[in-house]
């Protein structure tokens, strides 16, 4: 591993500016609406001036950061697709035929397509960033996920692509993935960083019955077991029970924020590498924002831990950064409102103090 390296990137974030708070409340309260009735768009339009410390926010340059890693765990029948499938779907992405490219491009948001751990050999294409660390992960059921040394390098390679995403002008980065058994990694990672227990962190995934539920949770608690000395530290529970591209995705959180722009969190797996990334680097939380609320039970008990309320509650479960780039949306929306608006003094218009 390179310590002094993680180290280093996790000393470089600086948490945000909270006096901004005040100001941003300031500008919204003087526009001309009740104080207030933009509800929830308010919050977030503050919290994204409080990133950007102006009390004029804008979302002009929108990424999305997709990861893609396979699961050595997948030997354990934890979902009903096999491994290929995850190759399968980057090939799709990169066609422009999967529900990510169409709702990244509604967003206005760039792609951006990692192969941080695919078990094939990808083609070289101008949408792909070629990061493979290794062709997949170990089984996590019978011991750590990855080293020390490929946790650290993921979560290293998630922070350059982000820094350079917003060297390149980026104001927002939203999260996704493609890894299949991903979600068993994700609920195992969720249980190690929180004390839950697998049933309340294990869902159906891609579609499983109930017997793949059942052999779901008992890979989880077999890899809690196996792992235990790793739940005490963040960065140990990262390597033992996350995947490459999760790691990957921490990295982009934490990254982002050392760059001091916003990113938003895809489902569950995206929001298990948003946690991870916050227990590591703490004040990368001010930047953090949840998109959605997933089906997917584990994904809850994340939003708790992290103290977030996401944008959106869909019913969505699909992952691929979906989320996030609606959410991206109604951010975007939001700042609008809080930039474009004018003040009641601007306007002319008579305030609710006015007698």
């Amino acid at each position: 591993m390179n310590p002094a390296a993680v180290a280093e990137l996790v000393a470089s974030v600086r948490p945000v500016d909270t006096a901004w708070e005040s100001v941003a409340r300031a500008r919204l309260d003087s526009l001309t609406k009740p104080v207030g009735s933009l509800g929830r768009l308010e919050d977030l339009a503050a919290r994204v001036a409080v990133v950007q410390r102006t009390a004029r926010p804008t979302l002009l340059h929108r990424d999305i950061v997709l990861m893609a890693g396979d699961h050595g765990v997948t030997a354990r029948g934890v979902s009903p697709f096999p491994r290929e499938v995850t190759a399968q779907m980057v090939a799709n992405f990169l066609a422009g035929g999967a529900a990510i490219n169409q709702l990244a491009r509604h967003a206005g948001a760039g792609l951006n397509l990692v192969d941080i751990g695919v078990d094939a050999d990808l083609p070289a294409h101008p949408q792909l960033i070629h990061a493979k660390i290794a062709r997949g992960t170990a089984d996590l059921s019978t011991g750590p996920a990855m080293t020390p040394e490929q946790a650290a390098e993921a979560l290293l390679t998630g922070a350059r692509v982000a820094r350079g995403l917003a060297s390149d002008g980026a104001t927002i980065i939203g999260t996704g993935e493609m890894g299949i058994g991903n979600t068993t990694a994700a609920a195992a990672l969720t249980a190690a960083l929180t004390g839950a227990a697998p049933e309340d962190v294990v869902g159906r995934g891609t579609g499983l019955d109930d017997a793949g539920m059942e052999r779901k949770r008992a890979v989880v608690a077999e890899s809690l077991r196996v792992n235990a000395a790793a739940t005490t530290d963040p960065f140990d529970a990262l390597a033992a029970f996350g995947g490459l591209e999760i790691a990957g995705l921490a990295g982009v959180v934490i990254g982002a924020a050392t760059a001091g722009v916003c990113v938003v969190a895809d489902g569950f797996i995206s929001g298990a590498a948003a946690l991870a990334a916050i227990r590591i680097a703490p004040d990368a939380a001010g930047f953090l924002f949840a998109s959605h609320r997933s089906a997917e039970p584990g994904h809850t008990v994340v939003l708790e831990a992290l103290g977030l309320t996401p944008v959106l509650d869909l019913d969505m479960r699909l992952g691929e950064g979906t989320g996030a780039a609606i959410a991206i949306e109604i951010i975007d929306a939001a700042c609008t409102c809080m930039s474009g608006m004018a003040t009641f003094a601007e306007a002319g218009v008579s305030g609710n103090d006015q007698p």
